[in-house]
């Protein structure tokens, strides 16, 4: 029992599908997408949360809010853990964008956010969750890309290819000792 005290456990949750629109801020759920989120609040109704924050995108909030409803309280937008901006302006190809921001962390598209950018906000956000909400279980719903860059500052072997490889919804478990990483444990596992 005493092994627990003084850890903090954050629930980084990657938003379900959703079906892409221009919209970032107000693109919603697919069909699977709602169908998943009910997996994803079965999966953590035994993690006893305290907490749920979310990035303000109403993708990320969708698939978070019933862990808060299932608390009775309401979701906490944090706007830092929105996704990174890629850019300002569409690409041709989106993927060989992407490769090119995680090749070189200074390096960043028109409009865009560069990786070491993106990775000091979510990352600032995510120093500022842990002071505030030492040894509670925090779930944060949140992003693909900006979750990768937040875990690779604790760890680099969460790099581009952990990026590519995340489903969609995709729950890791990261349990701290005030700002140290303990581990890291993938909760989401589709059947």
């Amino acid at each position: 029992m005493g092994a627990d005290i003084n850890l903090t456990k954050l629930y980084f949750v990657r938003h379900a599908h959703s079906f892409y629109t221009p919209d970032e801020l107000g693109r919603p759920l697919s069909d699977r997408g709602f169908a998943d989120v009910a997996i994803v609040n079965e999966l953590l109704k035994t993690e006893k949360i305290d907490i749920v924050l979310s990035s303000p995108y109403m993708r990320a909030v969708q698939t978070v809010e019933g862990v808060a409803s299932q608390l009775g309280k309401e979701v906490v937008i944090i706007e830092e853990f929105k996704e990174r901006l890629l850019t300002a302006n569409p690409v041709k190809d989106f993927n060989q964008e992407v490769v090119k921001v995680w090749e070189d962390f200074n390096f960043f598209l028109d409009g865009g956010e560069s990786n070491r950018v993106a990775q000091k906000r979510g990352v600032e956000a995510t120093y500022n969750v842990l002071n505030k909400y030492t040894d509670k279980n925090i779930v944060i719903g949140t992003h693909g890309n900006i979750m990768a860059l937040i875990m690779n500052h604790f760890d680099s072997q969460y790099d581009f290819s952990f990026w590519k490889n995340l489903d969609m919804p995709d729950v890791y478990k990261l349990t701290f000792d005030g700002r140290g990483l303990r581990g890291v444990n993938r909760l989401w596992n589709r059947l």
